[in-house]
């Protein structure tokens, strides 16, 4: 185990459940001074949190993008606690639900335990005992598995294997013939950025290779969520969710994965994927998720554009070429450039107090200008509609920035980065945007075009080194930059940005509408 112990640092506990678990992984027979109940799969494929060897070893020959788990048989719970971020198991058989207890039980005819020779327990008479627990797993079906704080917010189910001759067998009350996927919306859903990073995408990830076959099962239920993300999990599911803790009855499934897997920030890792599926991919999916809706509105604005044009052709002289000109100036705006502008305009933090100057400027370089102000209330497809549709995105760094998956790759995303936040708003959104095709560009802000300028000294670390204040600890990086700071953009500097996004959207629509001639 010093392997082990030198592979995972000094934070690593040999209490922490890592060996084995009752599947078919690639596992080795080892004496271990660990007790044999908290065994599970040893990691030794998989992503970057598991280990690797670079000599001619069983190990270095195996496929290192192969899941733990991918292959169990019948009768088995198999648990991939590998990675640093989510706890994944896969119970496989005859799987039933007591929501009650908040557990989930297989019951099984195996009379082994992984690999390990298994001799059933006896009772005081000397009877096999049929109350005897086979396997006990403990796990939380959310995806910031190293936050202690949030993940006590969330419901833990108990997994336990039962031989399926005991007696408190529970009968079906709901048979499935598809595999269920558990997982929870409590933690940080609310904030659009958790919602799509600790939650869809690894949702997606998780079940997309199910084809739709797939019931899911939600722990801290929110109906209001569904209300919201209903277009995406109709192209996920094609059965109704269950909410867990307000549905009683016995729920039974051929197969149950409690937990989602998650690659990184608000992405998806293809060489972990079947079939190679990207970040595009799942782009595609809220593309048709969004669409049906989109078309609604677009008809509903026809119809009125058509009767308001209607009422002017009424109002205007005959002779009148008044109705031409608008035509044609019409037309002139929507060959400009669109500009989306996500606004926090309205908040206490990170607004830009200047938009209207700015929105100014970018009309004189020859944008059309839209200004989107999102919230939890938004109608996503309306957001969505106004993206997909833009060739440039401007916004603040902050959960809104989440919206970057509605561009379409080859859009421009200009992130307004307040000062203290240069890291995390590379690695939330700078990075994952660059993996969609988006051309990504952050606009570091200078301490003058800060708010803090005018409530510290111009020597104060706050303005002159972040990077030490935000070593002090999350703390206080919120409390001074991201709750306590606005931004006034430096507009001569950031015109460069535009025009140079300006320039670049110009060309791609002319060469778009020279691919689309020569093709007819």
């Amino acid at each position: 185990m010093l392997i082990a112990r030198e592979r995972l640092g000094p934070s690593f506990s040999p209490s922490s459940s890592f060996l084995f678990s009752a599947a078919p992984c690639y596992s080795l027979l080892i004496f271990s001074p660990f007790p044999l109940s908290s065994l599970s799969c040893f990691p030794l494929l998989g992503s970057a949190d598991s280990f690797g060897h670079e000599d001619g070893s069983l190990v270095a020959q195996m496929d290192v993008n192969a899941s733990l788990c991918s292959s169990i048989p019948n009768g088995t719970i198999c648990c991939d606690r590998s990675s640093i971020r989510s706890d994944l198991c896969i119970m496989k058989g005859d799987v039933r639900t007591h929501s009650p207890s908040s557990s989930v039980y297989l019951y099984t005819s195996r009379n082994i335990k992984g690999l390990i020779d298994y001799v059933p327990g006896l009772d005081e008479d000397g009877e096999v005992d049929e109350e005897e627990e086979l396997q006990h797993e403990k796990l939380k079906p959310y995806t910031r598995k190293w936050e202690a704080s949030v993940m006590d917010t969330i419901g833990e189910l108990d997994l336990i294997s039962k031989r399926e001759s005991s007696a408190t067998l529970r009968g079906c009350d709901v048979q499935h013939d598809v595999p269920a996927v558990f997982f929870s919306t409590g933690g940080y859903t609310g904030n659009v950025y958790h919602e799509f990073n600790d939650g869809l995408l690894p949702l997606y990830i998780t079940s997309q290779h199910l084809n739709k076959k797939v019931v899911f099962v939600i722990l801290e239920y929110h109906s209001w969520w569904l209300t919201k993300y209903g277009d995406i999990l109709s192209l996920l599911s094609d059965y109704a969710p269950i909410d867990f803790s307000g549905d009683n009855r016995t729920h039974c499934f051929p197969e149950a994965i409690v937990g989602l897997r998650i690659h990184d920030e608000l992405t998806v890792d293809p060489s972990l994927m079947e079939g190679g599926k990207t970040i595009r991919d799942f782009r595609d999916l809220l593309d048709r998720a969004y669409w049906p809706r989109i078309r609604g509105l677009i008809q509903d604005e026809e119809r009125e554009a058509q009767l308001k044009l209607k009422e002017k052709l009424f109002s205007l002289p005959p002779s009148s070429d008044q109705n031409q000109v608008e035509t044609r100036e019409e037309l002139q705006g929507l060959e400009k450039p669109k500009l989306a502008i996500l606004s926090r305009n309205g908040s206490s933090n990170r607004a830009i107090t200047n938009q209207d100057l700015l929105v100014k400027m970018a009309e004189e370089i020859g944008y059309q200008v839209q200004v989107l102000m999102p919230d939890k209330t938004s109608e996503l497809a309306k957001i969505y509609r106004a993206l997909n549709s833009s060739d440039v995105m401007v916004g603040v760094h902050g959960a809104a920035m989440t919206h970057f998956l509605f561009l379409k790759p080859g859009s421009v995303f200009i992130q307004v980065i307040p000062l203290g936040t240069e890291w995390a708003a590379e690695a939330y959104y700078g990075e994952p945007a660059a993996k969609l095709g988006l051309r990504y560009t952050g606009y570091k802000i200078l301490a003058r075009e800060s708010s803090l300028y005018e409530e510290y000294d111009k020597s104060d670390p706050v303005l002159t080194d972040p990077s030490s204040v935000c070593r002090k600890g999350w703390e206080f990086t919120k409390k001074i930059y991201l709750d306590h700071q606005n931004v006034r953009l430096n507009l001569a500097r950031f015109r460069k940005r535009l025009v140079r996004a300006h320039e670049y959207s110009v060309a791609k629509k002319k060469n778009q509408h020279l691919q689309l001639l020569q093709s007819q």
